[in-house]
């Protein structure tokens, strides 16, 4: 009988249960494994599979140029060259055997020094990287290196590069190797044609050729341009895939940067500048030339400076804790990034805000003893003696720090307050250049009654130059604030060669004076150079305003510094319509002497003299820029007509004869009168010999004893003085019609502690 088995269903059942589970907890982990693979780390999976089956070179585009507003280069990239590997490419030329490469290949192999492979065993790295070193200059490990560079996660590289700014000598030996995979390709070497010019603006760039400092920093996105890259697909033995083609895209060159500096305002601008800094042993010396009209800087220097093309040579000489320190330093755009509390120089701002307030005028009398006691401080003249009664005109050519106190006591300290906000003090003022310094400027209902008072003439608040200075232009062009700026605009060449213009600058502009009060403190301003302590940058023939300070450094340790200053000029010229502003400061001049008029001034002359001779002369063709020089016309009557307009012309005069006699006997206008150069004069001729005996009072105010006393001898004037120094007054008005022999008083004074 047939034995029967019998099945525990039990059993079989928690059997199917436990495997059931095994199961699940398998396929449990082997979905969060792939979950994990898949989101997690997709992208570095991604990025391996990448890595091995393409092979990716970057191009880096030309960097664009910066000019100045006539198209000279200040900041060019060289036409140089550098070297990559493409690993994969190059993998792929030694695996090559010798029966898959042409006869001419082989020749060609021979001719430059490679070895030929053996057989089906193709080339080894040590093959190639001594002819690759010898060309390159390059220690033949660094060489073997790059062709044996290693991913981080261990695989073989695609791509290295081996050297960058080569010269076209270098790398057409590299070329003439003709090994696939071996790179030469266009690269940016930066380079400033006149090495320290300008460098504070301009900037410097990194080794890969981006933007540091400077303009190189704030325009980088345009100048860099968008670089080129070589993307090929390759198999498993690291060889182009021969149904794909390689991605090639051309790199874009960046974009020309041209600037509103004129080459050469600022070649003008560095040589003062160095001179001013070496003959006042000072810390530093800073110039900015600006076009009030238009917000543009023309020349921009600092002293000491650097070479662009080395932007880290130099930095022991500057302050600093550490190299990078003093780097960092020697780096800094004053003008732009540092604060200082300005002097005398902000009683411009004092002047224009009592003038538009209506609490001051011409005729209003301050009594100025030498110092005054206000808010438990005493405020003292560098005068100590004081200057007496004095008018408007007078405190501002005496730079009369007690009259000023005086004026901001009656303008208040809310509407003075609201006058330099308005004029854009303690806010930047957007100005294309990187890290500027707002400034601090205490707000209404912290300002002390002390505080009013030395506010009123320059303490207490700080600015930065470029800041003061597109102040300054609002009352040289007649109450517009407008957006200081260095960049003209951003263009390109098409592929035509036709240059096409991306970006003019826009500035931002506001309304911040009247133009007829603008205009009465130029009149004023013009007073301290003809009568005060701006005196030495009188040019006769021209009409220069302007305001000279000398302020005490703020020690670290609370109140001023002993001996340390900052002396500072500002100037427009002509005065009735300014086509040019300047500002020179001078900071720790420590040569025996710290007044603005005595290290500042005389600097300032020289400077506008060659920018008026620039302007005026045949090489500079923008008519509307043209300032136009006074000439006192000389007396030409009594002579015979040859030598009359020998002499007009001698003085840049033009003339037209009247009648046919062989003398002069009249003209219009009279000699003494003032007229633009150029002007024509009219002269009337008869053989009689008698002549008309009036004259013209010229205005000498401003000149020497020698010159005043030579120009108005020569039309027939007898000067008297009283004093020393230059004319700082005349008792008979310019303009005034008097006979020859008329005696004219002389007031001369030397100039003023400022």
């Amino acid at each position: 009988m047939r034995k029967i088995k019998y099945r525990d269903k039990a059993k079989m059942r928690q059997r199917m249960r436990i495997t059931a589970f095994l199961l699940t907890v398998i396929f449990s982990i082997l979905i969060i494994r792939l979950s994990y693979i898949m989101i997690v780390k997709r992208a570095d999976y991604a990025e391996r599979a990448e890595e091995q089956w393409t092979s990716e070179v970057k191009i880096d585009a030309k960097r664009g140029r910066m000019l100045d507003r006539y198209g000279n280069e200040l900041a060019v990239s060289a036409n140089v060259y550098r070297i990559d590997f493409d690993l994969n490419s190059i993998r792929a030329y030694l695996k090559r055997s010798l029966k898959s490469i042409s006869r001419s290949e082989l020749d060609h192999m021979k001719s430059v020094g490679i070895p030929l492979p053996t057989g089906d065993d193709g080339l080894k790295i040590d093959d190639i990287a001594p002819i690759i070193s010898k060309a390159l200059d390059i220690d033949v490990s660094e060489i073997k290196a790059d062709l044996e560079k290693k991913l981080s996660s261990g695989a073989p590289a695609g791509s290295v590069t081996v050297i960058r700014k080569i010269e076209k000598e270098v790398a057409d030996k590299v070329k003439e190797f003709n090994i696939n995979g071996i790179l030469v390709s266009p690269d940016t070497k930066r380079y400033y044609p006149n090495n320290n010019f300008l460098s504070h603006a301009l900037g410097s760039t990194d080794s890969d050729g981006k933007g540091l400092t400077g303009l190189e920093l704030q325009y980088n996105s345009y100048l860099s341009g968008i670089p080129g890259m070589k993307i090929a697909e390759l198999d498993k033995n690291n060889r182009d895939l021969p149904y794909t083609s390689s991605q090639y895209t051309s790199p874009i060159n960046g974009k020309d940067v041209t600037l509103t500096i004129d080459e050469n305002i600022q070649n003008f601008a560095e040589n003062i500048a160095k001179t001013c800094y070496e003959d006042n042993k000072a810390k530093a010396v800073s110039i900015l030339v600006m076009d009030p009209k238009t917000g543009e800087v023309l020349a921009m220097v600092n002293k000491p400076d650097f070479d662009s093309n080395n932007p880290y040579k130099g930095a022991e000489k500057f302050d600093g804790t550490n190299t990078n320190d003093k780097i960092q330093t020697m780096w800094r755009n004053r003008l732009v990034n540092d604060t200082f509390e300005p002097g005398s120089i902000f009683k411009v701002i004092t002047a224009i805000s009592g003038l538009e307030n209506n609490v001051v005028n011409k005729d209003t009398q301050f009594v100025d003893n030498g110092s005054i006691s206000v808010g438990g401080i005493i405020v003292k003249d560098a005068e100590l003696e004081g200057h007496g009664v004095q008018n408007l005109l007078q405190i501002i050519q005496n730079s009369s720090n007690v009259g000023f106190v005086k004026l901001g006591q009656m303008i208040g300290k809310e509407k003075l307050c609201e006058s330099i906000d308005k004029f854009g003090f303690g806010k930047v003022s957007g100005i294309d250049l990187p890290g500027e310094a707002n400034g601090i400027v205490k707000p209404v209902n912290k300002v002390s009654e002390a505080d009013l008072a030395t506010i009123s003439f320059g303490q207490t608040n700080t600015v930065n130059s470029v800041q003061y200075m597109a102040a300054f232009n609002a009352i040289a062009n007649g109450g517009t604030l407008i957006q200081p700026h260095i960049m003209k605009e951003i263009t390109h060449n098409d592929e035509n060669n036709v240059n096409i213009v991306d970006e003019t600058f826009k500035p931002k502009i506001s309304t911040v004076a009247s133009k007829e009060k603008t205009a009465e403190l130029r009149t004023y301003l013009e007073g301290v150079v003809t009568g005060g302590s701006g005196t030495g940058t009188f040019i006769e023939g021209y009409h220069i305003a302007g305001k000279t300070g000398t302020a005490q450094k703020p020690s670290e340790s609370g109140g001023y510094g002993e001996g340390k200053y900052i002396s500072s000029f500002v100037g427009m010229a002509p005065a009735n319509d300014p086509k040019v502003t300047v500002m020179i400061t001078v900071d720790e001049p420590s040569n025996g002497t710290y007044y603005a008029a005595q290290v500042a001034v005389p600097y300032v002359k020289p400077l506008f003299t060659e920018i008026f001779n620039y302007l005026n002369s045949k090489f500079f063709d923008d008519n509307k820029e043209k300032i136009n020089k006074d000439v006192v016309i000389p007396e030409v009557r009594n002579m015979e007509v040859a030598n009359a307009k020998k002499m007009l012309k001698d003085s840049g005069l033009d003339c037209k004869v009247d009648g046919g006699g062989e003398k002069i006997v009249n003209m219009t206008p009279y000699p003494g009168s003032a007229v633009k150069e150029g002007s024509q004069i009219t002269l009337y001729t008869s053989s009689d010999g008698n002549y008309n005996n009036n004259v013209v009072i010229p205005d000498v105010k401003g000149y020497s004893k020698e010159d005043a006393t030579d120009l108005l001898k020569s039309i027939g004037i007898v000067p008297i003085f009283d004093g020393n120094g230059a004319v700082s007054a005349q008792d008979i008005t310019q303009g005034e019609v008097v006979s020859k022999g008329t005696t004219v008083k002389l007031t001369l004074s030397s100039y003023y502690k400022d």
